[in-house]
């Protein structure tokens, strides 16, 4: 189909739709924004490949003064002409909240509980630009919510939900990319986001770390990590959380990482042996600073996806280099040293044969 923004014209590329299903789903509200209850599909091929970029320095900061010149794109190590570029602030998106719902969230579940509800109220103010979902994963992965801009409703759900269980962390995401409504335009205009509120475990579910890392990169999804991790807890998963976030263009945030246990009134730095070896928490100034510390990451992340630039290209490549499966692609800002950048590290140019596969048996 035909998509024109700012004067520009190009073909999108988007996800194949099943026929709907004979049954209308759960819980059907009016949706302000015009969209299409089928579950989407990895298989189309990418004429024009769309590039959110994030922008800090060695402290950071989010640098949000650069222009299309400034920025290079390499695609197999080849320069690309940048297309098409966007640095507003108020750029439609379509956000999935993944809440990790297994043993590990109940140390500090209600804090999070509260860190979520806020992020969502920020991220959904009830424009209709901007859409949400919510899902939760223990051994199996719920959608909550489906695809709406009336973040009060996901809010109010996650309210409700308790910690207790396994942990399908790559099934979340799977589903996340799935089978949910879909937004007209996705996933460029709105573009699209999710995020992650867990430890990055996975000990439950179907589908591997390969699995969804394709997918989501097909799908043209960026994820960024909020990490419920406690300092003095044992994380053998940080690496999940920082390969599926980094290769994607996202982030992780830890706010509950060493910086935290500096200088606080009533914190006892001993490890206390209570199945799990988290730190035990005093009186004082501790609970505050969790707090705090919390609030830091939302804002975080907040700024993290609203400072984004969205850059977009079509791929200039080399004679029979288009069988390629995965293409590379990095970006640069020649003109900056000591300057951090988050975009996904390629896409894949080619659709895959057929829809993605079923979950195996239980």
């Amino acid at each position: 189909m035909g998509l024109s923004v700012c004067g520009l014209r190009w073909s999108v590329a988007a996800p194949q739709q099943a026929p709907p299903p004979a049954q209308a789903p759960k819980e059907v509200e009016p949706q302000p924004v015009e969209s299409v209850p089928v579950p989407a599909k990895f298989s189309a091929q990418t004429t024009e490949v769309n590039v959110p970029v994030t922008v800090t320095d060695d402290k950071g900061k989010f640098i949000s003064n650069l222009t299309k010149e400034d920025f290079r794109i390499l695609d197999e190590g080849r320069p690309q002409l940048i297309r098409y570029f966007n640095h507003s602030m108020q750029q439609p998106m379509v956000v999935g909240f993944l809440v990790d719902l297994s043993n590990s969230a109940k140390t500090f579940w209600p804090t999070y509980q509260s860190a979520i509800q806020d992020l969502i109220w920020t991220l959904l103010p009830g424009d209709q630009k901007f859409s949400g979902y919510l899902i939760s994963y223990r051994e199996d992965a719920v959608l909550e919510v489906d695809t709406t801009t009336d973040g009060d409703k996901l809010a109010q759900r996650v309210g409700k939900l308790k910690p207790g269980g396994g942990a399908a962390l790559y099934d979340a995401i799977y589903l996340a990319c799935t089978r949910r409504i879909v937004v007209k335009g996705e996933p460029l205009d709105p573009r699209r986001i999710i995020i992650v509120i867990g430890d990055g475990h996975n000990d439950s579910g179907s589908h591997n770390m390969g699995q969804v890392l394709e997918l989501a990169k097909r799908e043209m999804v960026s994820i960024y990590g909020m990490s419920t991790i406690s300092y003095g807890t044992d994380n053998e998963n940080q690496d999940t959380l920082e390969r599926i976030t980094l290769e994607t263009g996202g982030k992780v945030e830890y706010p509950l990482g060493p910086h935290l246990y500096k200088d606080i009134s009533g914190f006892i730095s001993k490890p206390m042996d209570a199945g799990n070896y988290v730190y035990e928490a005093g009186t004082g100034g501790y609970a505050a600073e969790v707090s705090r510390a919390i609030i830091d990451a939302v804002a975080n992340i907040q700024g993290n996806i609203e400072t984004q630039y969205i850059l977009r290209y079509v791929p200039d490549i080399d004679p029979g280099a288009s069988d390629k499966v995965f293409r590379k692609i990095k970006v640069e800002v020649p003109s900056l040293q000591s300057v951090k950048i988050y975009a996904r590290d390629g896409y894949y140019p080619n659709p895959v044969s057929g829809p993605p596969p079923p979950p195996p048996a239980q």
